[in-house]
């Protein structure tokens, strides 16, 4: 897996700090917090998600060497 990368969340692109299998963590500074939606977001609601595809294109092709 990418280990690092992008990720949109509701529109808001955050820096992938943490990822396993199953599951990603992202750092959010307050103004981030304080100016989005994230503020409001309650635990298991649904979110819109957008992944940095490009990371894994690369992934492959420096794994085919």
């Amino acid at each position: 897996t990418v280990k690092k990368g992008s990720i949109a969340i509701n529109g808001v692109s955050l820096t992938v700090v943490n990822s396993t299998p199953s599951s990603f963590s992202v750092a959010i500074i307050p103004y981030t917090h304080e100016h989005t939606t994230f503020c409001q977001l309650k635990t298991g609601e649904l979110v819109n998600l957008e992944f940095d595809i490009l990371g894994k294109y690369i992934q492959k092709l420096v794994n085919k060497e």
